[in-house]
């Protein structure tokens, strides 16, 4: 599978099959009907676009890469990450979400017994439900090890009580992936637990105010004695801690794959603004110097969708893959900081205004930087596969 890019910055795809190619018509269809007409105002706004997920789980896109006997895709994670970059070009808030989602599927997914699959997935895949990912807290971000959410057993269920932190979805999510401690200090003692957004107990604090992506509320997500019966419980006692790495090397992909796509749609904003604009007589474009930089941020966006693509080929064909996903996330996303900065500067004062959507993506790549591991994380776990352990 290779991509291209036409002469005024949209990308044409040549995907593997048919039916791959029907439903990235599909979703560029759905992008230019449901999510690009009002991308601005609803960031402006800070409103977040609930009935689009709605219709986005109607479409059959919040399922893609999961088993088709639960009302998933069956889509290969290249075709879903192409996908999920078509929809983050058009609005960061929506291709987050979907990513976001995807991971809060992942625990039950993979690790789920088949009787909480049945019994679950299909209203997480198809039914219109929203899912959020629970791991950091406050004083638990890069060292997820060391997180304190606690769960006790009583009798046949499990009492949780503690604080997440950084929660996309939180407070709106119809069910929560939760890890929580449920013996001894270290990665051993932690558990996953799938809880429903209405679980008593269970509130959220205010969203937090950001630098970008309004329209997405992040939100500590507080657990008073929430009560969950053990079949609600995903993989073994203990085994949270594996579970949640495991999603995060899936999730990471996502990330990747929503940078190039806001890199994507600041590039070709400013290169359809250099090539329109005429100054001392010439197009802005022909300036050797301007040019220049052109050519630099499409060969980042390339490069980028070409790491994420190979990372997700060695998914597709049961490879380990998480070095490459540590990869693709760290170079996409310094991508997409370095492609929006030369956005705004290529559209000059026009780029600093909110008239222009280039300072958005600016403002919208930074957290990409920083999300689902930072980047110096995914420098120290790059070295990890490549020397050890230090």
């Amino acid at each position: 599978m290779t991509s291209t890019t036409d002469r005024i910055g949209r990308v044409r795809r040549h995907l593997p099959t048919q039916e791959a190619r029907d439903l990235l018509a599909l979703a560029a269809d759905f992008v230019e009907r449901e999510v690009g007409p009002d991308a601005a105002d609803g960031e402006a706004a800070g409103a977040f676009p609930r009935d689009t997920f709605g219709r986005l789980s109607a479409a059959g896109l919040l399922s893609l890469p999961y088993p088709g006997e639960y009302g998933g895709g069956d889509q290969p994670y290249q075709v879903y990450l192409q996908v999920l970059e078509e929809l983050a070009a058009a609005r960061l808030t929506v291709g987050l979400g979907v990513s976001v989602h995807t991971l809060a599927c992942h625990a039950l997914a993979v690790h789920g017994a088949p009787e909480q699959r049945a019994a679950h997935l299909p209203a997480m895949l198809g039914g219109g439900l929203l899912g959020a990912y629970c791991l950091s807290e406050p004083a638990s971000g890069s060292d997820a090890a060391s997180l304190a959410t606690r769960a006790v057993r009583d009798g046949d269920a499990w009492v949780l009580t503690g604080t997440k932190a950084w929660i996309t979805h939180g407070g709106i999510a119809d069910f929560y992936t939760v890890l929580a401690r449920t013996g001894e200090a270290g990665p051993r003692g932690i558990t996953a637990f799938l809880v429903p957004g209405d679980a008593p107990g269970l509130s959220a604090a205010a969203p937090e105010r950001k630098m970008g992506m309004n329209g997405s509320p992040t939100a500590q997500v507080h657990f008073d004695g929430v009560r969950v019966s053990d079949d609600r419980r995903l993989g073994d006692e203990g085994d949270g801690l594996a579970i949640a790495l495991s999603a995060l090397d899936s999730g990471r992909l996502g990330i990747a794959a929503c940078a190039i796509g806001v890199a994507q749609a600041a590039f070709t904003q400013a290169l359809e603004f250099t090539t329109g604009r005429r100054q001392f007589g010439r197009p802005v474009a022909d300036f050797q110097g301007l040019r220049f930089m052109l050519a630099d941020m499409a060969t980042q966006i390339e490069a980028g969708r070409a790491l994420y693509l190979e990372a997700a080929r060695l998914r597709d064909a049961g490879e380990p893959f998480a070095r490459q996903a540590a990869m693709a996330k760290l170079f996409c996303t310094d991508a997409a900081m370095r492609v929006t900065t030369d956005a705004v500067q290529l559209l000059g004062g026009y780029g600093y205004t909110a008239d222009f959507p280039a300072e958005r993506y600016l403002r919208e790549a930074k957290v990409l930087q920083i999300v689902e591991g930072t980047n110096q994380i995914q420098r120290t776990v790059i070295a990890r596969h490549l020397v050890g352990a230090s």
